[in-house]
């Protein structure tokens, strides 16, 4: 069997790596609410994408609208998330989770399933944590239907802004091999668009939440 809290912890370290190690970033995105930069990735032959904005919401909120639960708010206001289920319930902090995608990009990109493994951890210092990576589970075989995509170590951290309340600093990492046969061209201005609108829709989530 497949030690799903293991790799959970893995994913989990990995994010705290990315999030220290500042080298080799390129700017590929700017708009009000993020910047978003990529550099290789070490996981795959693809690039690792870095999201990095300031929410106009506690911690607590943002950590509301984004956090990965069966019958959360995410497939509300995320627009690349069609359904979220829990697969197996590991631990408190630890599942095994399915996400089916609609078709993106003018549907080039067909509708995709990714099955994962999630960690969520919570810090002293308030600082919240969810991080993933791509598993397998005899419970999800692949559907005909649906694309298998993989996760590779990826997650936000929601950061207190000291002195600030009502501001966090959200920063995302995103590695996903999409699978298929997608031009490269393609994945490549897939992915900083959708990063961008992640943003976008989390911030009006947070403003309708707040409302």
């Amino acid at each position: 069997a497949m030690d799903y809290a293991g790799l959970a912890e893995g994913a989990a370290e990995k994010m705290e790596l990315y999030r220290r190690d500042p080298g080799g970033w390129r700017v590929c995105r700017h708009t009000s609410e993020v910047a978003v930069s990529w550099r290789p990735s070490a996981e795959f032959a693809g690039n690792l994408y870095r999201g990095e904005g300031t929410l106009p919401a506690s911690p607590q909120d943002v950590w509301e609208c984004i956090k990965p639960v069966a019958g959360g708010s995410r497939t509300k206001w995320d627009q690349n998330v069609k359904a979220f289920e829990v697969i197996e319930a590991v631990s408190d902090t630890v599942s095994v989770c399915r996400t089916t995608t609609p078709s993106a990009f003018m549907r080039i990109i067909s509708p995709r399933e990714f099955v994962d493994v999630v960690l969520m951890k919570q810090y002293e210092d308030g600082m919240m944590l969810s991080a993933a990576t791509n598993v397998e589970h005899p419970l999800c075989p692949p559907q005909p239907n649906l694309v298998r995509g993989l996760n590779y170590p990826c997650g936000c951290f929601c950061v207190p802004s000291p002195g600030e309340p009502e501001r966090t600093q959200l920063l995302s990492f995103f590695q996903t091999d999409l699978g298929g046969y997608l031009p490269q061209s393609v994945v490549d201005s897939f992915f900083p668009a959708n990063i961008a609108t992640f943003y976008s829709n989390l911030t009006k989530a947070l403003k309708k939440l707040k409302a």
